[in-house]
């Protein structure tokens, strides 16, 4: 275990803590994907408010709607959600009447599909997403946009042959 001594001007392994915030300031992957990815969810949301689901909602919508009948473990792996997460976004999604729970004929499993309640939002909301995606685009740029989806399907493989 390391035990670092926080002082105001070096740590017990000789680095100042200047030069540490530094580089991460610098360097940080985490820190700048994180940063990104709040400022686009803001610009997604600041469009769908008006339709009363959130970008987070809304991607959760859609998902829903792609598999057409999933169980919540199914979604949350295909989302790549923390179960907390999901449980949470389903419920409201669920109150809403966005998407519903059917009970199978054993009652055991009971997978989430999209209501038609959902897909009308999904209809009435796309023209908004549209603006925001039209936003974004302009915002991140084409060769961002390009590196963004090649990121996430090497993602994607690196996962699936995990």
């Amino acid at each position: 275990m390391l035990y670092i001594h926080y002082t105001n001007t070096m740590t017990n392994i000789g680095y100042p803590i200047s030069e540490i915030v530094g580089e991460v300031t610098r360097e940080c992957v985490m820190t700048r994907t994180r940063r990104i990815a709040r400022v686009i969810t803001n610009l997604y949301d600041s469009y769908l408010r008006p339709h009363g689901i959130n970008a987070p909602q809304f991607s959760l919508l859609v998902m829903v709607a792609k598999m057409g009948s999933a169980s919540r473990a199914e979604i949350g792996r295909a989302n790549r959600q923390e179960r907390s997460t999901l449980t949470r976004n389903l419920a409201l999604l669920l109150e809403q009447g966005w998407v519903e729970e059917v009970v199978s004929a054993g009652g055991r499993s009971r997978p989430i599909i999209i209501s038609e309640t959902g897909k009308a939002l999904l209809e009435q909301a796309v023209p908004s997403w549209r603006t925001a995606q039209e936003k974004a685009r302009q915002l991140l740029g084409q060769e961002s946009i390009g590196t963004l989806l090649r990121m996430e399907n090497n993602l994607a493989q690196t996962e699936s042959s995990a």
